[in-house]
């Protein structure tokens, strides 16, 4: 007796390539999206996420490689493909002068969710309770808010009942309350067992909802592997730190250089940088005390995922900086340190069709 064979990925990529002219937006890309699993697809822009997302649609045809969705393929199974996907590319678009429900109506009846033996309504109002807008349903699209009218771009998607929802930059253009809605939305679909793929820019959304990750940059895979792995590449993390007198607590630093030999200290943007562990972190808090130099504000600078992120998709001599957080620049240091470097190891569904 064999044992069955093991079923596909959700998404399997394989030497992808696709090329505008003589630019190669996407450049030999290997993905596999387990079933089951958020996975996140991460690059600066121009890193060439939404072009995948687009051929993975069929919008977009690709010049190599192989691209499978649950064992099918475009050149296999043609529409057929897309029969377990939905999703949007960019932003979902909807009649501004019907309500959210009618909107939804619309595509139900496209999508002929009522052949399929489901009570159309039921499922409209089911899935526009699940992103929190049935109390908004009956009012017209054009008084939503962006936030309100991605959440509805997620509830037509949810009215296929697919096995992979696609995500392209779901949060970009929110204000911080639309950012936490989409972020516990895309977490309470996870935990129902739906496999999601979202695209983004920003490290932060992916570490708080994405089990994996594929950092993409110019076209090509920089890293793919599980969080867990890529905080194991991370650097020690920065704190930012301003004192009564930077100088004097540069010179203290540096004469008990040796009971912290596991921190760096740089000067940066009227501030100092220490890199190291908390614990270490908390040493020369309490040495610069003990010296007599006040310490008047400690704050956490680029987190070690993003040194990481920039570390894989920006060239050696850019130094990312943040008005709020700055990444330290070179200086006096208790002793010489750099980050470790990286080694990397990848009309769209019925319910994305928008009114044009």
């Amino acid at each position: 007796m064999t044992d069955a064979p093991a079923a596909p990925p959700a998404v399997r990529a394989r030497g992808l390539t696709k090329r505008f002219g003589q630019r190669a937006a996407v450049d030999d890309l290997d993905l596999d999206v387990a079933e089951g699993t958020v996975y996140g697809l991460l690059g600066p822009n121009g890193a060439g996420k939404t072009t995948f997302m687009r051929m993975l649609f069929g919008l977009v045809g690709a010049d190599a490689g192989t691209l499978e969705v649950f064992g099918r393929t475009w050149a296999h199974d043609g529409v057929a493909t897309l029969a377990p996907v939905a999703g949007f590319i960019e932003s979902p678009r909807f009649y501004p002068y019907l309500t959210g429900r009618a909107n939804l109506r619309l595509l139900a009846t496209l999508d002929r969710v009522d052949r399929r033996g489901d009570d159309a309504d039921a499922r409209i109002g089911g899935v526009l309770d699940t992103v929190d807008l049935l109390d908004r349903a009956d009012e017209k699209v054009s008084g939503y808010s962006y936030g309100m009218r991605q959440r509805l771009g997620v509830a037509a998607a949810l009215l296929r009942e697919p096995r992979l929802l696609v995500l392209d930059e779901p949060a970009n253009g929110l204000d911080p309350a639309g950012i936490r809605d989409m972020r516990a939305l895309v977490t309470r679909l996870a935990r129902s067992g739906l496999t999601v793929l979202l695209s983004s820019h920003d490290m932060d959304e992916v570490e708080q909802i994405c089990d994996h990750v594929t950092i993409m940059s110019k076209g090509r895979v920089a890293f793919t592997g599980s969080l867990h792995r890529l905080r194991a590449l991370a650097p020690a993390p920065t704190h930012l730190i301003t004192t009564s007198d930077d100088l004097a607590a540069l010179r203290v630093l540096s004469k008990a250089a040796s009971r912290l030999d596991d921190v760096s200290v740089t000067t940066t943007h009227g501030a100092l940088a220490l890199r190291g562990p908390q614990a270490a972190i908390d040493r020369c808090v309490i040495t610069l005390a003990d010296a007599g130099v006040a310490v008047r504000t400690l704050v956490p600078g680029t987190s070690p995922l993003e040194a990481v992120f920039f570390s894989l998709t920006e060239p050696e001599d850019v130094v990312p900086t943040h008005s709020h957080q700055p990444e330290p620049g070179a200086a006096m240091s208790t002793r010489t340190s750099t980050a470790p470097k990286a080694a990397g190891a990848p009309a769209a569904a019925a319910t994305s069709r928008s009114p044009r």
